[in-house]
């Protein structure tokens, strides 16, 4: 067991209260035990996550809409778990998922995580992402300033120079100003 599936396990157990069915799923090998758990009706969110992690790290590609939907979840621990095995899962509607989550304006405090995964995939839709994130998180008075460093950070990791212009102009926010000095000077 790997740290990040030792983390999830660990947090889910004491969500599911000591379950034996926790217990099941962590350790089964039985991939139609787990898919059967994504499709069942009423099923419990940390079972279905569980689910989700053990078959997206073993690349599964059954769970790509829960480890999406993971993704964007409020809970924090959620989205690192859904990132984890999404990179994993190798699943070419990755990049365009986290796109359309790092971009919506109207779920920009749950996009964080969709930004990291972005700058992991390295992927066509990863840079325009985003800048386009970038430049809407420059706005005066806007409040999600760690998703605007993480847009800003993951741009310098990427390289890229069409990112000079939304890296520049995040210079003036002091905020983001050291990182942005950063990351431009990684773009070749």
């Amino acid at each position: 067991m790997d740290e990040d599936f030792r983390s999830l396990a660990d947090r889910v157990r004491g969500e599911s209260g000591g379950s034996g069915t926790c217990e099941r799923l962590i350790g089964t090998e039985d991939t139609e035990e787990l898919v059967a758990v994504l499709t069942a009706p009423q099923q419990p969110l940390w079972a279905r996550e569980i689910a989700a992690f053990r078959l997206g790290c073993a690349g599964d590609r059954r769970a790509f809409e829960a480890l999406v939907l993971l993704l964007n979840h409020r809970d924090p621990e959620r989205c690192v778990s859904a990132s984890y095995a999404l990179f994993r899962l190798g699943d070419p509607r990755t990049p365009r998922a986290a796109a359309a989550l790092a971009t919506n304006a109207l779920r920009t405090a749950y996009a964080l995580h969709p930004v990291r995964l972005l700058t992991e995939l390295r992927a066509p839709e990863s840079v325009p992402a985003l800048t386009a994130t970038l430049g809407r998180l420059l706005a005066p008075g806007e409040p999600h300033w760690r998703v605007a460093l993480a847009c800003v950070e993951g741009l310098g990791q990427l390289g890229d120079g069409r990112a000079r212009t939304v890296l520049e102009a995040a210079r003036a926010h002091p905020r983001l100003a050291a990182a942005a000095e950063e990351a431009l000077s990684r773009i070749a």
